[in-house]
């Protein structure tokens, strides 16, 4: 009987891990930001959407942004930088919000950074 009874508090326990961890990893997946390096013919700089913001113009990548830019002419958007976080190490983390105007904008393509990405308000 204690056997059982030990057995199923286990299992419980490790439901109850199982559950936790797929809730965080939700929650992180929603807060992810997907960076973009847009290229003007002055200067490059990274950009950072979240989930919600890539839904709202229409997809997920590159091309995404691309084409909501120039059938908006402009989108303001958050731009990222790196930085020393509190543990001193190097993270992506959002700057300041900038707007961007379809004309001096030639090219925008996927970035990927090896650093963490800190999400934006």
């Amino acid at each position: 009987m204690t056997r059982f009874s030990l057995a199923g508090l286990a299992r419980r326990g490790a439901l109850m891990i199982v559950l936790a961890t797929a809730a965080s990893a939700a929650w992180a997946q929603d807060k992810a930001t997907t960076l973009f390096k847009v290229i003007t013919v002055k200067d490059e700089i990274v950009i950072g959407l979240n989930a919600e913001e890539l839904g709202a113009i229409g997809g997920q990548d590159a091309g995404a942004v691309a084409k909501a830019l120039a059938a908006k002419g402009e989108l303001t958007v958050w731009q990222y930088a790196v930085r020393h976080g509190p543990s001193g190490e190097l993270e992506q983390a959002p700057l300041r919000k900038v707007g961007l105007l379809a004309n001096s904008s030639l090219r925008v393509e996927p970035y990927t950074s090896p650093l963490k990405v800190i999400a934006h308000e």
